[in-house]
């Protein structure tokens, strides 16, 4: 099962705004679910607080397995599995036959797992200190980067955008 990581984060490292995404990209949300359904059936792995962002019509995501880490032991949800640990969220992912195992936030969950990871899926936004939350730091020369995309801002996208996967070199 391959294990991934998916962000967006700008140009200072900002990754969220008082629990939202702090800018609109549309081309970003698209490419989301696409890479996260895939061709086959994958997990989605992520924090409480990242699951309480989601929009309630968006809860759980749809054609994934939902696995939510928590602290709290009697945290739970319709729509999703609870793991206290990154192995047990990682076994759930294995249990269910997922093909791929996406990362997809928050800041907690993205530090435990970066040194699991085979990849990071990067959306850089092309702006600065747009929010309060910041992803951890990495080692980027412990990687290679290939850019995949950039984008233009126009009515569905707040500013320009540089996609990239880096996979550990």
């Amino acid at each position: 099962m391959k294990i991934a990581l998916i962000v967006a984060m700008d140009e200072s490292g900002s990754i969220g705004q008082e629990g939202t995404l702090p800018w609109k990209i549309s081309s970003d949300m698209m490419r989301f679910k696409k890479l996260t359904i895939g061709d086959g059936f994958n997990s989605v792995i992520m924090g409480r607080k990242t699951w309480d962002s989601l929009p309630d019509t968006q809860r759980p995501l749809k054609e994934r397995v939902n696995i939510v880490m928590s602290r709290d032991t009697n945290w739970s949800a319709e729509g999703a599995e609870t793991a206290l640990y990154l192995g047990r969220a990682i076994e759930l992912a294995f249990a269910e036959g997922s093909e791929e195992c996406w990362i997809i936030g928050g800041r907690q969950i993205y530090e435990m797992f970066l040194d699991r990871v085979e990849e990071i899926h990067s959306t850089i936004v092309h702006t600065k200190d747009s929010g309060d939350v910041k992803f951890p730091f990495w080692q980027k020369d412990e990687w290679s980067e290939e850019i995949v995309e950039e984008t233009i801002v126009d009515e569905n996208n707040d500013f320009p955008t540089t996609y990239s996967v880096w996979k550990r070199s």
